[in-house]
């Protein structure tokens, strides 16, 4: 039996040990041992396999190709950062001037240039602010505005986000009191006018970014909320910035800081296609008064965060945006392409129409026509357990890749995935 001792000194697991760290080296020394005790592997094949399990990376998210058709993924990570934002990640890594002048010495506002460039962005917006998520940031909104006082709101936007958790039960944690306006399917502005009292804090208005009710229904739009004399905070969800065609029904932080609205809240990892961040737009005053809340503390993002959030905002376009926006005729021939590599293969592979969908909270209702690489069912196992991972989506027991979120340069990586499932 080889020894650990003698295993860990081997020069390529000595080298995993400077990349991965000693303790997961050593763990697949033990496990390597093991099989040699068992007899599934003879003594000299120990090295072996113990670099065979070792994991690529010392942390344990798995790289993962959304080949889904689903941009906003939120089981995948949502948004994937451009390489400018990764690049400026790594940047970060070190030491950096976050909250220093170096022309001075002195200590300067944290996040200056991430700042800046989110107000460049929003030019509507008389000042900004970052924390960690975009439920913080509506949290941090209603305990500067609304501590103890009434919180008005639609019954229609009475939304559940994410895992189970409610915008009321939000709002409530921070103290503040939900006065229901209106009803589930119309609420107007009188509906508003009569609720407000001398405990109404703020006018508050949801974006509902993961459902959509249609048919006999209206809603109150910032610039006549505004006319009630309150705070009115709007909280678009999706962080959508400006306008765009291609998502007409989406609400941006823009069009409602122009229309009036008090605040804008909104994430980062949506539809502006960059880290997880909450985004605070708005009033100079108010958003002041946020910053300089105890909690904003405890919402601090970090150097990475700010990074890759300036990046996004100045850089080139981020991921998100390209699949959003990718030409069908595109699509269609780089799946064409690998179809029929495929089929030269062996394999039972053709092109399919479908639809796509933004996802993660973004645009319900709005499908995106697309196309995907038709596979048999069963690949889809093997490719979302394989080096790397695919994941598909089974629909009629056919396994579709949509490579709409697949950037191109590793089409070729894909092939060669399937290639191997298909082996299995």
């Amino acid at each position: 039996m080889p020894s650990t001792t003698a295993l860990l000194g081997d020069p390529r697991l000595s080298e995993a040990s400077t990349r991965l760290g000693r303790p997961i080296v050593k763990a697949a020394v033990t496990t390597a041992q093991q099989a040699v005790r068992d007899g599934r592997i003879g003594p000299g094949d120990a090295v072996h396999a113990a670099l065979a399990a070792l994991p690529t990376l010392a942390a344990g998210l798995t790289p993962v190709h959304n080949a889904t058709g689903v941009v906003l993924h939120t089981n995948l990570g949502r948004a994937p950062l451009s390489r400018s934002a990764l690049e400026a990640m790594t940047a970060a890594g070190g030491y950096t001037d976050v909250e220093l002048d170096l022309s001075t010495g002195r200590r300067a506002p944290r996040g200056r240039s991430a700042m800046a460039a989110l107000r460049e962005a929003v030019p509507a917006a008389e000042a900004v602010h970052v924390v960690n998520n975009g439920a913080a940031a509506l949290a941090l909104a209603a305990v500067t505005l609304a501590p103890g006082r009434e919180i008005l709101l639609s019954r229609g936007e009475f939304v559940e986000i994410g895992d189970g958790f409610r915008i009321p039960e939000l709002l409530a944690s921070c103290g503040a009191r939900i006065r229901e306006v209106g009803t589930t399917n119309r609420t107007r502005i009188g509906d508003y006018a009569d609720a407000v009292g001398p405990d109404t804090g703020l006018i508050l208005k949801v974006h509902p970014s993961n459902f959509t009710v249609s048919g006999f229904t209206r809603g109150v739009d910032p610039g006549e909320l505004a006319s009630l004399g309150l705070p009115v905070v709007v909280d678009i969800g999706s962080g959508l910035l400006a306008p765009d065609p291609a998502l007409p029904d989406e609400p941006d932080a823009a069009t409602a800081l122009r229309a009036g609205a008090t605040l804008v809240t909104a994430s980062g990892d949506k539809l502006l296609g960059g880290p997880q961040a909450g985004l605070v737009l708005g009033r100079a005053a108010v958003v002041e008064r946020m910053r300089r809340h105890p909690l904003a503390r405890a919402l601090r993002v970090d150097k990475f965060t700010l990074a890759a959030l300036e990046a996004t905002l100045r850089g080139p376009e981020p991921p998100v945006h390209a699949a959003l926006h990718m030409p069908l005729p595109q699509l269609r021939t780089r799946t064409l392409r690998l179809a029929e590599d495929a089929a030269r293969r062996g394999l039972d592979a053709h092109v399919v129409s479908c639809e796509a969908v933004v996802g993660g909270g973004g645009a319900p209702g709005i499908a995106l026509p697309s196309c995907a690489l038709s596979l048999p069912e069963n690949l889809a196992g093997p490719l979302r357990t394989g080096e790397p991972a695919v994941l598909g989506r089974v629909v009629r027991g056919r396994l579709l890749l949509d490579l709409r979120c697949v950037p191109q340069e590793c089409d070729s990586d894909i092939l060669a995935a399937v290639l191997r499932a298909a082996e299995h």
